[in-house]
């Protein structure tokens, strides 16, 4: 069987495009970046197995699409002409060069008199938890018409109750700043969710977001019934070990991690029921600001935020890297405001803050060091700042302050003078590659991008 479009896109030529960036018309065939190269490869880390469904959880019926209020606004505006940005805020899936650039060009191609531009927000390996701390800095400051949110593989670990928290706040940010902007959820699924697909029922992450898109009459598109449905019938290898051979058979390759689609198979039918569902939205509803109705949960993250971090929060041996250099901070500029190296154990960080949700964006890496946190004068345990999986830098977040009940802390991260044992860390895997570049791994520093809060820095 032989997947073809029109809207396939070719490769572009030394392509260098910030991940997070606003794409012009003239870009509209495709662009892409040494990143998501990167960020395509790391759901692959995720667990094989999911946690187990607690009795009174009912996963949801699994339908393609469910159109609800649609999507008036936007169709409206690209039907009229003029400036139109989408956002696509996800995980790897989405910074992939697949169903976000396949769909982009659908909107360009059947929307000639409209400028359609998008607001690549992806971060490989990252979910809702952390979306919608950063929607505001990386969508919602663009002014986007139209926003696309995709987390349902990355929450596959996460229970019900924080995704509506985070989903619920997503949407709720979206539209104080603006309640004309549209949203669209929309689900991709991995190997341990396949057979709950085939029995025509939705992932537990899924069935926790289709709340918020009922609560909020947010249409909702599924991607991967009809790749179900093909693995169902033999036409289709949902994880292949042997592309060639299962090609030759005359069976699409979805993908061979289990994880993240082929940009030549799996893409496009994501793409695909994407743009059906697209099509059969097109009528519904009237182009109306939306209404912020009561919120489903009122301990929803609405107000989460990503602060940056400003020097006077900082004491000892910081470095601000230069954006422009070769560095993480040029690596990481298009996700984080500012980035800033602790050097060594005199630098650390310390803040007052009145909230109750604070988290560190920073980066996970070969040199990163351990922290030692101290929260309202007790000494917490320390947090090294690489994992199995880094023989590289990315962006991650570790949890500081869970207070309910608000109030104020006092927060010191202190870079340790104790190094990690990199060794033991690492993913056996990945050991040849710190035996083979041990100067990558010799230092030990912290990369520090912002603040993840749910309240306020005090001076």
């Amino acid at each position: 069987m032989t997947l073809t479009t029109q809207y396939r896109i070719a490769p572009p030529r030394n392509a260098d495009v910030s991940p997070v960036i606003i794409y012009p018309m003239e870009c509209r065939r495709y662009v892409g970046h040494q990143f998501l190269i990167i960020v395509t490869l790391l759901l692959s880390f995720l667990p094989l197995a999911l946690p187990a469904q607690k009795p009174e959880e009912k996963l949801a019926p699994a339908v393609e699409l469910t159109p609800r209020n649609g999507l008036p606004n936007v169709l409206a505006k690209l039907n009229t002409g003029g400036e139109v940005r989408i956002g696509y805020l996800g995980g790897s899936i989405t910074a992939a060069p697949g169903w976000r650039v396949k769909t982009l060009a659908w909107f360009q191609s059947q929307y000639p008199k409209a400028q359609v531009s998008e607001i690549n927000a992806a971060i490989g390996g990252t979910g809702s938890g952390l979306g919608v701390f950063r929607v505001g800095e990386h969508v919602l400051k663009h002014q986007p018409d139209l926003l696309f949110v995709e987390f349902a593989v990355n929450d596959a670990g996460t229970d019900p109750a924080t995704i509506h928290r985070s989903m619920e706040g997503i949407v709720r940010q979206t539209w104080q700043a603006n309640p004309n902007t549209d949203i669209c959820f929309v689900y991709t699924f991995s190997a341990p969710m396949l057979e709950d697909l085939k029995n025509g029922k939705f992932s537990r992450s899924a069935t926790a977001m289709e709340d918020i898109a009922n609560h909020y009459h947010i249409p909702s598109i599924h991607m991967g019934l009809e790749v179900a449905q093909l693995e169902k019938d033999g036409k289709l290898v949902y994880q292949s070990t042997d592309k060639n051979a299962d090609t030759a058979a005359g069976k699409i390759v979805f993908s061979t991690d289990g994880v993240h689609p082929l940009v030549e198979t799996g893409h496009e039918l994501y793409a695909a029921a994407v743009i059906r569902s697209l099509e059969k939205i097109k009528p519904i509803g009237k182009p109306a600001p939306h209404e912020l109705i009561a919120p489903l949960r009122a301990d929803n993250s609405e107000k989460a935020r990503l602060i940056p971090i400003q020097k006077s929060m900082l004491k000892g041996n910081w470095t601000l890297l230069d954006p422009t250099q070769d560095n993480p901070g040029k690596r990481h500029a298009a996700r984080v405001p500012s980035l800033w190296k602790a050097n060594d154990p005199t630098a650390c960080l310390e803040i007052t803050v009145n909230g109750s949700i604070l988290d560190m964006y920073d980066l996970v890496g070969p040199d990163g060091g351990q922290l030692n946190i101290t929260v309202d004068g007790e000494l917490k345990k320390p947090v090294n700042r690489i994992d199995a999986h880094c023989t590289y830098d990315r962006l991650s977040s570790f949890r500081v302050l869970t207070a309910p009940e608000g109030g104020l802390h006092k927060i010191k991260i202190q870079l340790s003078a104790s190094a990690p044992d990199k060794k033991n860390i690492l993913f056996e895997r990945n050991r040849p590659d710190l035996e083979a570049n041990p100067a990558k791994y010799a230092n030990n520093h912290w990369y520090l991008g912002g603040l993840l809060l749910i309240g306020e820095v005090l001076p």
